[in-house]
């Protein structure tokens, strides 16, 4: 799909005057008649990433699909906030999955609406599943590598605020490290969670070789919407893992949450990338280089770490893990990113489809 590079001005922020762009240059959101397919009246906490994410992720799905498009949703936050029976915010068809099983949910969905369009000749419906960190890294993990076994067409969105906001800021696979949580309490001599577990999501998708992968933040929501519509052309299975910073399980003022996504990227923390079928495709590169400092001094998830009695090797360490996705993903300058897993053919997923 052709890509516009828009240049416009700035003050002080990062914010793009759509009024400014011609009309096919304009996000979605910018349209008058954009779907608003996550309406108001949900109850998100103010400052919530997820239901800004959501907003311009499920819209730009609606608007490349032409609103043929159906969704399963895991159980957590975005779940509840949104449709606390018998209401909902929800302007598609919308299924609420449990916990684990959204992937296989998902692939049911698109099972049926590819025989429905068989039989009835009418255009296929398409199916996104969705989920938080735990819904997906976690509890269903096993079900979305499935999804991606099979090459099922689902394209699954994962809303990831690092942790267990819904039922209280328990810790996910998804948690950084040293961080605090109501399971990875400030105590011992290292204290918040540990260092070398969890697991790399968008990594592991494109080890299975699956069409389309790639990761985004909700202080880029053009390249969110781009990426989305240009996971729309693909068929089969894709992923894309969305940073969503949580005010309330974070610690953070909740006119902070856009910054920390921003600044997630910028010192490293948190690469930018898209692969197809395995390899990478393209990086965003960090615009100005930031401290891993600033990024966590906005959290009291971290404030531990500062201070008379902060962890200084544990400071130490989380800068390291920045300087490796800096060398690992070629995040500055003209390098090129290391990690290129094995490659699978295009048309040999597509005939699986």
């Amino acid at each position: 799909m052709s890509e516009h590079q828009i240049k416009f001005y700035q003050t002080g922020t990062f914010t793009v005057g759509n009024r400014l762009l011609q009309p096919d240059q304009r996000s979605g959101q910018a349209n008058i008649e954009r779907y608003n397919s996550l309406n108001s009246g949900h109850r998100a906490c103010q400052g919530c990433g997820e239901a800004l994410g959501a907003r311009y992720a499920v819209d730009a799905a609606m608007r490349a699909t032409e609103g043929r498009l159906i969704a399963a949703n895991a159980t957590g936050c975005l779940e509840v906030f949104s449709t606390p029976y018998p209401e909902t915010s929800w302007q598609l068809p919308w299924f609420h999955s449990l916990f684990g099983n959204t992937a296989a949910v998902g692939s049911g969905m698109a099972a049926v609406a590819r025989v429905k369009a068989k039989k009835s000749g009418k255009p296929l419906v398409r199916v996104i599943a969705q989920g938080g960190d735990g819904g997906t890294t976690d509890i269903g993990f096993g079900c979305l590598s499935g999804m991606f076994e099979r090459n099922d067409d689902v394209l699954y969105i994962c809303y990831d605020n690092e942790g267990y906001m819904n039922t209280g800021v328990q810790r996910s696979s998804a948690t950084p490290p040293a961080v605090r949580t109501a399971t990875t309490q400030i105590v011992g001599k290292h204290p918040g969670n540990a260092f070398g577990q969890g697991k790399d999501v968008p990594l592991i998708a494109m080890a299975h070789g699956i069409p389309y992968v790639a990761t985004a933040t909700i202080a880029d929501l053009r390249d969110l919407e781009r990426k989305v519509a240009k996971a729309m052309t693909f068929h089969g299975a894709r992923y894309i893992h969305i940073l969503v910073p949580c005010p309330l399980g974070w610690g953070a003022k909740s006119a902070d949450t856009v910054k920390l996504a921003r600044l997630a990227v910028e010192t490293g923390l948190f690469p930018v990338f898209e692969s197809e079928y395995g390899e990478i495709t393209k990086v965003t590169k960090i615009r100005q280089l930031q401290p891993v400092e600033n990024y966590m001094k906005l959290q009291k998830r971290y404030a531990h770490l500062f201070g008379p009695k902060g962890d200084a090797d544990a400071f130490a360490r989380i800068q390291a893990i920045a300087q490796r996705n800096i060398r690992r993903f070629g995040l500055l300058g003209e390098e090129e990113p290391e990690i290129i897993p094995p490659s699978v053919q295009a048309d040999e997923r597509a005939d699986k489809v």
